[in-house]
């Protein structure tokens, strides 16, 4: 089964908000919703989605900041992230005060995920692949068949997650990428939180944090 997929960069960060589409079923994943719901709502509205659930990579506000309305207003789950993350969640009306954003409403995930588990949109299956560094509770979806990667803040198109937040920390993250990520292939492409798209193979080669050490 395939699946179709849409981005729709949102807020003020240009967090990439991606919609997962079950070809077969039109039953849809609203991954990361930031913000901007009226946005990632036409968004399903014009491919014709039935959104299903909520995912969650992590609980950085420009990730998550959408999450409670638009569960509401559809009536969503939510799943993910891991529970690493949950005081990040606690945390989010402070972080909307600090970057002076209007009042963002807590939740509590339907679904904690953790490592080796698998998560479903329609009738498409996605492993779950724990990858703290960017921070505690940072979760990857992976869709081995169709070659696709949604990676969150871990890895970007020539760069990588910032580890300078509370309790992210660099050695982690460095290991999520290449133990954990990297194996999967170089033919993975992966849709980023921000950002162009790139596959683990142009990453392994080039990029100036995690490319394969040449002697």
């Amino acid at each position: 089964m395939a699946l179709i997929t849409a981005t729709v960069p949102v807020t003020a960060f240009q967090q990439n908000c991606t919609i997962l589409m079950c070809e077969a079923t039109h039953r849809a994943a609203i991954v990361d919703p930031g913000g901007d719901i009226e946005r990632i709502i036409a968004k399903l509205d014009a491919m014709g989605a039935k959104p299903e659930k909520i995912l969650l990579t992590h609980a950085h506000l420009d990730h998550v900041g959408g999450t409670a309305e638009l569960a509401k207003r559809y009536q969503l789950p939510i799943e993910g992230p891991h529970k690493g993350d949950n005081f990040w969640i606690q945390a989010l009306p402070q972080q909307a005060q600090m970057f002076g954003l209007p009042p963002v409403e807590m939740f509590t995930p339907d679904r904690w995920l953790t490592g080796g588990e698998q998560v479903t949109v329609g009738d498409v299956t996605l492993d779950v692949i724990h990858t703290p560094g960017h921070t505690p509770g940072h979760v990857v979806f992976v869709q081995p068949e169709q070659k696709l990667a949604l990676v969150g803040d871990v890895i970007f198109n020539g760069s990588i997650g910032r580890t300078d937040f509370p309790q992210g920390n660099h050695a982690d993250l460095i290991s999520s990428i290449r133990d954990k990520l990297f194996p999967l292939g170089d033919e993975i492409e992966f849709v980023p939180g921000h950002g162009p798209r790139s596959t683990f193979g142009h990453e392994r080669k080039t990029n100036p944090f995690v490319a394969d050490k040449r002697g």
